[in-house]
């Protein structure tokens, strides 16, 4: 079973940076495509960010060009480098990993941008 934590969220004041980590347990890590996604209250889940295996990204509209998804696969970690923080981007963020029908979840971080 692989096990997800993230870290590295806080407050912190728009146009501001927050970095993300989250921390896998599972030993095939590599293999595992790996998202942030974020949820504000009353509002569904939606999609950040996400890395393949292969080092390919994909971002939501609403953070491209200001958040950037890394992966070091020698600590099992995958990073969230947040620039430009709005308050808009208030949110539980969440680490995501899957790789077939396996699908994992973290517990989640709490982003606040303040204004």
């Amino acid at each position: 079973q692989v096990q997800l934590v993230e870290s590295g969220g806080g407050l912190v004041q728009a146009g501001g940076s927050l970095r993300l980590s989250c921390a896998a347990s599972g030993r095939t890590f590599r293999r595992y495509t790996m998202g942030w996604f974020r949820q504000a209250p009353g509002k569904e889940r939606e999609f950040v960010a996400v890395i393949r295996p292969s080092g390919v990204t994909r971002y939501a509209d609403s953070v491209k060009g200001r958040f950037t998804i890394s992966r070091d696969n020698a600590k099992n970690t995958v990073y969230l480098q947040m620039n430009s923080l709005k308050p808009e981007d208030t949110a539980v963020y969440y680490c995501n990993a899957r790789r077939g029908s396996a699908n994992y979840w973290g517990q989640g971080t709490q982003v606040t941008v303040s204004s």
